[in-house]
């Protein structure tokens, strides 16, 4: 009985959603390994994955103290453009005015690379870490007020009536109504949001920074050391997927009544 309950435990274990995507990726580095002995591809083209390991383990300390930089400019980008981002969503999507006015000049900024404007910022702010932070918002901003606007307009106008006929307040028929159906789009523009930011982040730092991993991929290139190069893209690859996780988390938390929660509950079970 001892050995089945050992067996079952095992087959649960490797079938658990949180370990297929580290099989995936060891796929990927053993067919990376793979590529470059059979085609005998040179390491100043590709790097070898030990040879990213050994940056990895020998540099931590460096690479450690070059992510805070990068994570700090990345989660306050993030955190703007929620602020800023939600209530203008509101705006738009409650004020057919404001829409014709505010939404068309969004998308048209949208259309402006960020890696061209961003001197400006240094220009404007200096070598610091404030351009970041606004590379990161302008990144985060727009996914943010679109999933936003499309939440609050899905709202059903039937119940927002039945609540106002209930002699409900306008905030209260927010909070009780409008908001709540929006979250779901809501958190889905903040998934993207996160990981847009960390790209912000690396764009003012490519700009003008003297700290960050965005710094560290510029020398790296600079001085063609490609391991080193390949490490900092790992940190901000593992960045992204904490601060996703980390949103995921809140989502959850947030909205356990959602029918993508709870269907998430079902197949765990």
């Amino acid at each position: 009985m001892s050995e089945t309950k050992r067996q079952g435990a095992a087959a649960r274990l490797l079938n658990a959603p949180w370990l297929r995507p580290f099989f995936l990726l060891i796929m990927i580095i053993v067919a990376w390994d793979l590529a470059i002995r059979l085609f005998h591809i040179p390491a100043y083209q590709i790097p070898a994955p030990g040879d990213v390991v050994k940056v990895l383990w020998t540099d931590w300390p460096e690479l450690l103290s070059q992510t805070w930089p990068t994570t700090q400019a990345t989660i306050v980008g993030f955190l703007l453009s929620a602020l800023f981002g939600i209530p203008v969503a509101m705006l738009i999507a409650g004020s057919k005015t404001v829409e014709s006015y505010v939404y068309p000049l969004l998308v048209f900024s949208q259309s402006i690379p960020k890696v061209a404007i961003a001197p400006l910022f240094v220009v404007w702010f200096g070598f610091g870490i404030v351009p970041k932070i606004i590379a990161a918002f302008l990144l985060g901003f727009f996914p943010v007020v679109v999933s936003a606007v499309q939440g609050f307009k899905s709202v059903d106008p039937d119940m927002v009536d039945l609540a106002r006929a209930m002699k409900g307040s306008r905030i209260s028929v927010f909070c009780a109504v409008n908001l709540p159906h929006a979250l779901p789009a809501i958190f889905s523009g903040l998934k993207v949001s996160v990981t847009l930011a960390v790209v912000g982040a690396v764009v003012g730092e490519f700009v003008g920074s003297n700290s960050g991993i965005g710094y560290v991929l510029q020398r790296s290139i600079g001085t063609f050391d490609l391991p080193t190069m390949f490490a900092a893209l790992v940190i901000l690859a593992l960045l992204g997927v904490v601060l996703f996780w980390l949103v995921d988390r809140i989502e959850r938390f947030a909205i356990p009544w959602h029918v993508s929660q709870r269907a998430d509950f079902v197949l765990a079970a």
